[in-house]
Order: structure tokens, then sequence, then C-alpha cells
């Protein structure tokens, strides 16, 4: 905890300074952190990297104007805070910034609590022979599996970091995170017959994490399943989207209520506020207080308190994403999912899920005569104005209620609107993306094929 408080004491140095050179208002951020990452090819150790970063970041108000500065050092803050305040000076202005209104920062007696009741820090550090073990367990696993034929490599990777926000307004709020990670990436088949496939896992303590044995043989198992794929006819059919797919239909909905691209009107849903856009049944929620999980926080990058929310309920929307600034652009107040980003915050979903359905996902398949189990997509045919959806596909075709042979060089194609409208959740929701939805059932999509 004392590199902390070494933190928290450069951000309120800052604070200082950026005043005294002439700014009304600001708001600053230090982090420092270090990394580690392992990467095995074949039994052998191709990468082994280890670094230590500092950053800080500076925003600046005088009156309307905003600036902001970043830097990878520490050195020179007074260099670095005149030159903040000079830039807002000559910055257009701007309604609509400005800090979160002080009623709404987390408060400080509850600040401590809050942060560690979320359990964000594991002091394990794992020595470069641990994590080269886990790598080469990894690849070992997988390619044990009947039908590999070649490893694109395995890796481990450990994190922490230290992260301090403080405004002018004397918010102070600071908290440890860590993180690691285990992947492997194989091949089945050869020549122009090959096929890959990947798995991995991540987690903010080492002991949530699968084995890295489990992981390399799921890595495994997926690739050979691959083997020897079909074409399918054109033709309109209902596709299942595997939640590793599912997870990118729910991070398009949640960028579509984005209160910056409802605001720069680029959204398909920027007219819907409080109208069905998804099915009944339908719950997607945010929640920054999950313990242990990767997006959780006790304030934002503001310092707003963090409180889970409810996006669409029964399938009706409830809110958009805003940070203080979309916010008061759309007549509205921040619901405290603002990001930070290098030029100052932007509204950013935290642990966002699709509550499961009632049914498995055996019994949403065993529902289908014919269509597809979509387990890949390539490329981004998304038009988030129009909504439109079409993207390269891989997967597996089902027929009469069962999964048959594997399926390839297609396209899946509709519109999110109609998508959104036509999904059915099982019943598997597991929480690994960040954004996470169970396996998704979703009616009457174009398929291109022969």
């Amino acid at each position: 905890m004392d590199e902390l408080k070494s933190l928290e004491a450069d951000a309120q140095n800052l604070i200082q300074l950026v005043l005294k050179a002439g700014a009304d208002a600001c708001d600053v951020v230090v982090a420092s952190g270090q990394s580690a990452s392992i990467g095995v090819r074949d039994g052998i150790v191709e990468t082994n990297k280890r670094s230590e970063s500092d950053m800080l970041s500076i925003r600046a108000f005088c009156g309307k104007k905003v600036a902001s500065v970043n830097s990878n050092t520490k050195k020179f803050p007074g260099q670095l805070a005149e030159r903040v305040v000079a830039m807002a000076k000559v910055s257009p202005e701007d309604p609509f910034q400005g800090l979160a209104e002080d009623n709404l920062l987390l408060a400080h007696e509850a600040l401590n609590a809050k942060v560690d009741g979320l359990e964000l820090y594991d002091a394990h550090n794992p020595s470069t022979e641990d994590m080269q073990k886990l790598a080469l367990e990894c690849e070992k696993s997988g390619l044990s599996v009947s039908g590999v034929t070649k490893s694109m490599g395995a890796g481990t990777g450990w994190s922490n970091s230290g992260f301090v926000l403080a405004t002018s307004q004397g918010f102070v709020g600071s908290y440890r995170r860590s993180g690691y990670s285990v992947s492997a990436s194989l091949v089945a088949g050869d020549g122009v017959k090959m096929e890959r496939d990947y798995d991995y896992d991540s987690a903010v303590h080492f002991s949530d994490m699968k084995s890295a044995e489990a992981i390399g043989k799921s890595a495994g198992e997926r690739v050979v399943k691959r083997l020897h794929p079909q074409q399918v006819k054109s033709g309109a059919y209902p596709v299942v989207f595997d939640p590793r797919i599912s997870a990118g239909i729910l991070g398009t909905l949640t960028g579509a209520i984005s209160g910056a691209s409802v605001a720069r009107k680029t959204s398909f849903l920027r007219e819907k506020m409080n109208e069905a856009i998804a099915m009944p049944g339908i719950h997607v929620i945010d929640d920054p207080l999950m313990v242990r999980k990767a997006g959780s926080r006790a304030f934002d990058g503001e310092g707003v308190a963090s409180k889970k929310m409810n996006l669409v309920e029964d399938g009706v929307l409830q809110t958009w994403l805003l940070d203080s600034a979309t916010a008061r652009e759309l007549g509205l107040q921040t619901n405290g999912r603002a990001s930070r980003s290098g030029s100052g915050t932007s509204p950013s979903t935290t642990n966002c899920y699709m509550a499961p359905g009632a049914h498995a996902p055996e019994a949403l398949i065993a529902e289908i005569e014919h269509g597809l189990y979509l387990t890949e997509t390539i490329g981004h045919g998304i038009n988030m104005v129009t909504g439109d959806y079409s993207k390269g596909a891989a997967g597996f075709w089902i027929e009469n209620g069962e999964i048959t042979f594997p399926v390839a060089e297609i396209t899946v194609a509709g519109n999110l609107a109609d998508m959104f409208m036509n999904m059915t959740p099982a019943n598997d929701l597991m929480f690994k993306y960040g954004t996470d939805a169970p396996t998704l059932r979703i009616e009457g999509m174009t398929i291109g094929g022969t």
C-alpha cells in the first residue's frame, strides 16, 4: 500500500500545480504497473517479456475550455501542468465539459471498504520458471489431442498495477489490480486442409483460472472438430451463437446505447429509449461491483460511485451509458460509466452480461430442423447507424436437432434490430470476457453459401 500512497501524493501534487498554473478545475490519473509474459512453441520458449510502466494523465478546465496531456514519466510535473493549462486556454469552448457533480462522487468514508470488498488484487507473483511451466503444460495438453498436428503457440501472462484518480474537488481514490492469463492456439490437418482454433482463460486472481492443461485440451478439441468443413445452401435459417460469439452480439448492443453514439446520432437505437428492443424475458445488466471481476471498480473514471444498473429490462431499453459530458449533452445525469482514455473520458460498460434463459443450449438446438451453430466470425461488417450485420462465418451445421458437420466459407447476415427481437438466450451464462452472454438462438438470419 506504500506504493499507492506515493501515487496519491503525486496526484495531489499535480492537482495543486495545475490550479497554480491557472486552471479553474482539473483531474489527474497516476498509474504504475508491471507485467510479464512467456510464449512457447514446440516446447521451446520463444518470448520472455517483462516490463514496468508509469503513466499520468492531466485534464485541465479553464471555464468551458478543456485540454489534456499524457506522459509516461512523472518527471517535470510543473512543465506538464503549465503546458496543459496553456493548451486549455486556447481550446474552443465545449458547453458540456466539466468535472462530475460533487454529490455523485464516491464518499471518502465508504471508499476503502468498497475497494477492498471487490478483491481486485492478488499478491501472487509467479516466477519466470512457473510461467514457463504453465505455458509448456498448456501446449503439451493441446498437442496430445488426437488430430492436432501443430502448435501455433501457448502462453501465460501476469500483471499488476496501481491506479489513482484525484480531482480538484478533493476526491482521491485508488486501488490495485492484478491479472493472470493462459492461452493456446493449435492447428489440425495439413496443407490446404488445415484448420486453426484457440482457447484461453483470464482472471483477477490466479486461483480462479482454469488449469493450463484444461485450456490446452479445450483448444485441441475445438480445432479437431473443425476438420473437413463443408458449405451449405444459401437461405434463411436459425443461427445458434456460441458464447464467445454471443458476447460480441451483446457488445454491439452496448455500443449502440453508448451516450456518445446517441449524441452523435450514430446509433440505430438512438430513438428507442423506454421501448422494446429485444424479446420479452431479455435482461441486460451492467454490474461494476462484482467480486474478483476484471471490469469491477468502486468508482468510475470521474470518481462517481459505481452502481449496478439494468440496461435492458424484460426487453425494454432502460438507459444510455453515460459519463458527465455525454450526459450533459443529452440533458441527463451521468450514471457512473466514465472510462478514462487518452483525451479524457468516454462512456463504457464494466461487467456487462445478459441474464441466462430457461433452457439448455441442447434444447434450443433440438428444436431446429436446419440451421447453423456459429463458432467464429470474420471481418467487421456492422453498420451501427443502420444496424446492418454481415460477417464471414464458420461453425457446424444443425440437422434435425443435432450438430452434424463443420461449415466454413459462408456469410451470416441480418439486421441487429431484428436480431435482438428474435433472440432466445440459453441457461449457460459464464463470466469470461467482461461482456458476457449465454448461447443465443436467433431466428431468420440469412446464410450465404453455395
